[in-house]
């Protein structure tokens, strides 16, 4: 059992139960296997020696077919032996690991749920990097800016030369400019 606390303080901290160090620490680790209280230098299981440090660990194994990890259940279990009833069971399906690549060129990004995003332009599927329309080569967003970019030449000239002319050669105030009286 740990002492706890302070003289003043009991309820606050514990001290370590590893017995070379006995040191009093205000955030105590807690062991899962042991239950005893630690400081942050004996917090792990190899550093407190642990005896019931065994019991907690789990290890898997993955399948370099299709990616799954399937649970060692015996601790001395070979590798082959998980992996070839991994594949008697019929859950090793190949095709799931191959996963679409973005066809953006020179990317070779997997398309995942989380980072696809599909051009609204040309309906392709690429991944966040090449979602913008210059990204990836959009043909149909390419030819749409560059008629709206002659359009805005064109209109933009001509439009700042009526709105000159109107007011005398100044240019143009806003509305809420031109109500604004200073008395």
């Amino acid at each position: 059992m740990a002492r706890r606390g302070t003289e003043f303080f009991p309820d606050l901290g514990a001290q370590c139960d590893d017995p070379e160090c006995n040191q009093l620490d205000f955030l105590p680790f807690e062991c899962g296997g042991c239950g005893g209280f630690f400081c942050a230098a004996h917090r792990t299981y190899l550093d407190h020696g642990c005896a019931k440090a065994a019991d907690q660990g789990r290890t898997v194994v993955l399948c370099p077919d299709c990616g799954d990890s399937i649970e060692r259940t015996a601790p001395g279990q070979d590798e082959r032996e998980i992996l070839d009833a991994h594949v008697r069971s019929r859950r090793c399906d190949p095709a799931r690991k191959n996963k679409p690549q973005c066809p953006a060129r020179r990317c070779k990004e997997a398309l995942t749920f989380c980072n696809t995003t599909q051009c609204k332009g040309c309906g392709l599927k690429v991944c966040l990097k090449h979602r913008f329309p210059a990204d990836h080569d959009c043909a149909a967003s390419a030819r749409a800016a560059a008629g709206a970019a002659a359009a805005r030449r064109a209109a933009g000239g001509q439009c700042g030369r009526d709105a000159q002319k109107k007011e005398g050669g100044r240019r143009p105030l806003a509305v809420s400019i031109r109500s604004f009286k200073i008395c």
